[in-house]
């Protein structure tokens, strides 16, 4: 029989969603000071404490990591595999940006052999950002689809991605024809949705990119393979919104266009929403579809502040889950995307001047608007796995679930955090729940990929900082 691993050491996550607890989060949470977790095949097979597992160790391979925090590993729910090498690219704001910037990049993906090197640098940079789950968005392309897949397979990462549906809108040889997306998509679904770890998403790109006639593919494509995911874009900019009217005059709103199509549901998750109004909010609350709530990105192109607290409505809650949208999103660190959400919150309660929000209901969404660190790590494991309907599978510790999860050195990152962490404990240790959540606040207003010191995939270590990554 084939040995185990065993990881020893300090461990947090979270077992339900924070929101609703209000003034006990901690009950959302636990905290596990000297703990172990066994693994065997990829798999959990035990969590608690050393002393109640010890004895189970015979036929384990036993790691101590005592100075660190593990946590599980990052969901990213939006981020685009094209955009590595134009991240920060100067861009005013979205439609533009796209024209200027970020098509010319997609196009080369046409190649084999550029879109195989941008794979190698793309998951790295994950991995050592602590991210093991992403849901991304390829290009027209066929052959970036299948590269994606296939460096996704080699490193044993869960991924959700699919081939860009988009026939208008963009230069003539980016665009794809319906025909030609729907045929080129069944054939990516069949090689790949659910081969090792992968999961196919139809991927309608936006609507201002796509004619009825693209849409009306998707919508097949989803009555073909109803277990698919969907994923795309909605409401991320006003201009945007504007022309989605101009393309779809006979939908109400953007979020018409999908429901029109049979797409909203279920296994779909749309990144931005910073504009959907509140009967929008509603709508996808009953549907069961996600929003991807993605700051980064929606500061570096001025294109607004998203309503989380809107979305953590208890009468009509919205599944959500975090995303670095790079490039737009200028960062591949879901830490990074913690704190700007965190600030985002902030903001969304307040006007410069200080006076009330006008686009605030009633108090208690701007209660939920309110970052803390309790619900800031629970939207980047468990609620992220939640909201792309993957918590059976990861998101926490718990047993039979597969073993991802991040070592966080609670004292790197910025020069002086270290010493700031000192003033929660003299160690950097954490020795209870509270101590826990004040040094991870510390991480997440403070830190970045340098907070990360190993990513482990399906129980492998993939990453570790001393050697900037394992392959």
């Amino acid at each position: 029989m084939e040995k185990g691993t065993a990881i020893r050491g300090n461990f947090f996550h979270l077992l339900k969603d924070p929101w609703p607890l209000i003034e006990k989060e901690s009950d959302s949470a636990q905290f596990i000071k000297d703990g172990l977790l066994l693994i065997n095949d990829g798999i959990i097979s035990g969590f608690g404490t050393y002393e109640e597992l010890s004895s189970r160790l015979d036929n384990y391979d036993v790691i101590h990591k005592p100075d660190h925090l593990l946590v599980p590993g990052f969901i990213d729910g939006h981020i685009h595999f094209p955009q590595v090498r134009v991240m920060g690219a100067y861009g005013n704001q979205l439609l533009d940006w796209l024209q200027n910037s970020i098509f010319p990049e997609e196009l080369k993906y046409r190649d084999r052999d550029y879109a195989t090197t941008a794979a190698h640098h793309f998951f790295r940079a994950l991995l050592g950002a602590g991210t093991t789950t992403c849901q991304a968005f390829t290009t027209s392309s066929p052959v970036s689809t299948e590269v994606f897949f296939d460096e996704a397979i080699a490193r044993g990462m869960r991924v959700i991605a699919g081939l860009t549906g988009i026939d208008k809108f963009a230069p003539d040889d980016y665009c794809i024809s319906p025909h030609e997306f729907y045929e080129e998509s069944k054939k990516l679904i069949e090689k790949y949705h659910g081969l090792d770890r992968c999961l196919y998403a139809i991927t309608p790109r936006f609507a201002v990119g796509c004619s009825e006639e693209m849409m009306q593919a998707c919508c097949q494509l989803k009555k073909e393979y109803p277990d698919c995911w969907v994923n795309t874009h909605i409401s991320e900019n006003p201009s945007e919104i504007r022309q989605a009217k101009e393309e779809f005059p006979d939908c109400f709103d953007y979020t018409e266009v999908h429901e029109k199509h049979g797409l909203l549901g279920p296994k779909f998750t749309a990144g931005h929403g910073v504009w959907l109004s509140n009967d929008e909010f509603r709508r996808f609350s009953h549907a069961g579809a996600a929003v991807c709530f993605c700051p980064l990105s929606n500061l570096f192109l001025g294109s607004g502040l998203f309503r989380l607290g809107k979305a953590m409505d208890p009468d009509q809650p919205v599944r959500v889950c975090l995303g670095t949208d790079m490039g737009a999103g200028n960062s591949f660190s879901m830490i990074r995307v913690m704190e700007e959400a965190y600030k985002v919150g902030l903001c969304n309660n307040t006007m410069l001047d200080g006076s009330v929000n006008p686009r605030e209901q009633d108090l208690g969404e701007s209660e939920r608007n309110k970052l803390s660190p309790y619900r800031a790590f629970y939207l980047a494991t468990l609620g992220g796995a939640k909201a792309i309907y993957l918590d059976h599978l990861i998101g926490n510790f718990v047993p039979g679930k597969e073993a991802d999860f991040v070592s966080l050195d609670l004292q790197a990152g910025q020069h002086a955090l270290a010493w700031h962490q000192q003033l929660t404990c003299l160690d950097g240790v954490p020795s209870a729940i509270d101590e826990a959540v004040e040094l991870l606040f510390g991480v997440l207003a403070c830190g970045d990929d340098r907070s990360v010191s190993e990513t482990w995939i399906a129980g492998k270590c993939r990453y570790q900082s001393n050697d900037r990554g394992v392959e």
